[in-house]
């Protein structure tokens, strides 16, 4: 954790979110939007294939472990049809769910063994930041934002799928999302706490991840209200 190479893909990523923003006018030049934002969706999810292609390869693919029910896995597959669709139900838990979920797994790496520059490695970081990059592209280009409503919206929609996904950890013996037990390299969970404790408090992690990640948004309408107010 926080070697060169793990810095330097932070690195790489911020320096991407900071592109986005740079240069969002050109973004926002529709033919070039569209190019941008399939380029990214099929990023996203030619990552995920690469890793289940990988698994396969090596002979490890189990129900228990490679199911697409990881929160991670889970907000990339909506990032990237978020991206296709444009859909602003999407973009409410891509960006305030699974920004915070993919900024976790990337502070933490849960990686095992691996490390640079083996291909799981590489696959992690660009995994992973792409959702980072996928929801500020939204922000930045399509002028997407999240509402006071979208908290309530999102937390709700976390809570269901963790319910179903807690069905199948039962049915597959998994610990997707994990429900049933804590990582195995150090995160945010080691603070919250053993089984269940830990899930009960992190739906309160969870809530002021939302609001942070809602914040800026939120200042911005207030000011606004303020200043017509004011007129």
């Amino acid at each position: 954790m926080f070697s060169f190479g793990h810095l330097f893909s932070l690195f790489l990523i911020f320096t991407a979110i900071v592109f986005l923003y740079r240069y969002r006018d050109k973004l926002k030049q529709e033919r070039v939007n569209r190019l941008t934002r399939y380029c990214l969706a099929g990023l996203l999810l030619l990552s995920d294939l690469a890793l289940n292609v990988w698994f396969l390869v090596e002979g490890s693919w189990t129900l228990d472990y490679n199911l697409p029910l990881q929160l991670c896995t889970i907000s990339l597959y909506l990032s990237a049809f978020m991206l296709i669709t444009r859909s602003l139900a999407l973009f409410e838990f891509a960006f305030l769910i699974g920004i915070g979920g993919a900024l976790q797994a990337l502070l933490t790496p849960d990686l095992g063994h691996f490390s640079y520059p083996h291909f799981r490695t590489y696959q992690f970081f660009i995994a992973h930041g792409a959702i980072l990059v996928a929801g500020f592209y939204m922000v930045f280009v399509e002028g997407f934002r999240p509402t006071l409503h979208s908290i309530w919206r999102s937390i709700l929609m976390l809570n269901i799928i963790a319910l179903l996904v807690g069905l199948a950890n039962w049915l597959t013996g998994g610990n997707y999302m994990f429900l049933a037990h804590k990582p195995g390299a150090a995160s945010l969970l080691d603070l919250l706490g053993p089984w269940p404790y830990y899930i009960i408090w992190l739906e309160a992690v969870v809530l002021v991840s939302v609001l942070l990640f809602y914040l800026p948004f939120g200042v911005q309408d207030f000011r606004r209200k303020r200043k017509g107010s004011g007129n």
